[in-house]
């Protein structure tokens, strides 16, 4: 009965995936595993990732982007279970938060703990989001860690959309690029962000 119950236009049933997109998920992890970058699709807009937990391979992402601005790094999980094994201060509302967003929400979380050094801001805090989206989220179940993903730009420049809109210093930055028909359907837009306190205090970013 599930199966054929009416399901919302950003949710379409689930399907299994395809040999060429298992392959591409696969050729990005071993990538990943090596400390190399990738430029790749997401629910909201294309993406320059590596392993988070890899300071050579963030550092690597922030001499691309020619900016070290730690709060522009995000890190995507496959799960909230995955998220608290890297913050160890995130109060409880902010999960419950997460669960009810109907749209990509990004948590500012306090007490990152595992990731690369050169990752977290002084502060402490770490920007960590679930992705609805297909290809992140076989990605990120197949490599076992989180994911840096930080807007595919040099710093101050236009955020792309899709990878047409990404610039030639970028692409030929990147040890790997996800082809584009694994796309999917992307907001086109930045996430929305919210910071949490220990204490569950709420500051809504944007």
């Amino acid at each position: 009965m599930e199966q054929s119950a009416p399901q919302r236009e950003s949710r379409p049933v689930e399907q299994k995936p395809s040999a060429a997109l298992l392959a591409a998920v696969e050729e990005a992890a071993e990538v990943l595993k090596a400390g190399g970058l990738i430029l790749y699709p997401t629910d909201t807009l294309w993406g320059i990732g590596c392993d988070a937990t890899n300071a050579e391979a963030v550092a690597k992402i922030y001499a691309l982007k020619q900016s070290e601005n730690k709060h522009s790094m995000l890190v995507l999980c496959h799960s909230a279970e995955q998220i608290v094994r890297y913050v160890n201060r995130a109060p409880g509302i902010a999960f419950e938060v997460m669960e009810m967003a109907t749209s990509p929400l990004t948590l500012i979380l306090p007490g990152a703990v595992g990731v690369a050094e050169n990752l977290i801001p002084a502060e402490g805090t770490l920007g960590m989001r679930v992705p609805d989206h297909e290809f992140c989220r076989l990605l990120l179940r197949r490599f076992g860690r989180p994911i840096v993903s930080t807007s595919a730009n040099i710093s101050g420049e236009k955020s792309p959309k899709g990878l047409a809109e990404v610039v030639r210093e970028i692409v030929d930055g990147v040890d790997y690029v996800v082809n584009p028909r694994f796309q999917g359907r992307p907001t086109g837009k930045p996430s929305s962000i919210i910071a949490f306190g220990e204490g569950g205090e709420v500051q809504v970013i944007r």
